[in-house]
């Protein structure tokens, strides 16, 4: 194996799926024994699928005639191109999707920034640190289940409030302790917990910017599921490798209890 530095052009190139295949092995062994920069890792992961997410329906829209080739190559004879022309041009050559790049013309900053900020975000965040943490087999938690109280100082002073896992024992499933992890709009705390099985769970909370109120929503990715909601300002979502109808009790149990913290 390689003994060459790991860089942050290694850890975005890992995420934008980049490396070759004997790389990125490297990569995910160095993230593997540092698990603070694999939480920066999750967190650019959580950026960029939130971004795809947010970009998702304009990239169907079609190219305006005014984007067509044909027109483009005889727009490079004119003297001078009007300057949304010019700013059109620069969006497709830095290779933003052809018709997905203009499908940013329907999305303002403040927009695309809400998008990459709320429930869906949190979503994926906390599937992220479930993909990250749960196959961890030496340290997936940083204060174990005995070390409860001092857990939950530690999340409720990073997050700014009274922040304490929910008892999930009459469900059958048992602490295993947590950590604080970052995220884009700031810290979030993480519980863990198992069964008998060894099936485990993770619950994800930090604060809302926006969508600070919200339903209960699932979202699967392959095997892995997330119930996701908000309320007061405070985001949770709960992730594992259960179906929904297994995954919903369970949900509605944390919601019955962080309310109470």
């Amino acid at each position: 194996m390689s003994t060459r530095p790991v860089t942050e052009e290694d850890l975005h190139g890992l995420v934008d799926l980049a490396l070759d295949a004997s790389r990125q092995v490297e990569v995910e062994a160095y993230l593997a024994l540092h698990p603070e920069v694999a939480a920066r890792v999750a967190g650019y992961r959580s950026q960029r699928a939130a971004l795809r997410e947010a970009l998702a329906p304009v990239a169907q829209e079609p190219l305006p005639p005014e984007l067509g080739i044909g027109r483009l190559i005889a727009a490079r004879h004119r003297p001078a191109l009007a300057g949304w022309r010019v700013a059109a041009v620069a969006l497709l050559m830095l290779g933003l999707g052809g018709a997905g790049g203009w499908g940013l013309h329907g999305l303002t900053t403040s927009e695309a920034q809400e998008r990459t900020r709320g429930i869906a975000a949190l979503s994926q965040q906390a599937t992220d640190s479930y993909a990250t943490y749960v196959a961890d087999r030496q340290r997936p938690v940083e204060l174990r289940a005995d070390s409860r109280a001092e857990l939950v100082a530690w999340a409720s002073d990073r997050l700014g409030r009274p922040v304490a896992p929910p008892d999930l024992s009459a469900s059958g499933y048992r602490l295993m302790g947590g950590r604080v992890v970052p995220t884009p709009q700031g810290p979030a705390a993480m519980f863990m917990f198992d069964d008998d099985r060894g099936t485990r769970l993770v619950l994800l909370t930090r604060g809302m910017a926006m969508d600070r109120d919200t339903p209960m929503a699932h979202r699967a990715q392959g095997p892995v599921g997330a119930l996701t909601w908000a309320s007061e300002g405070n985001g949770y979502s709960l992730v594992g490798a259960l179906p929904a109808a297994a995954l919903h009790p369970l949900a509605d149990a944390v919601r019955r209890q962080m309310g109470r913290v």
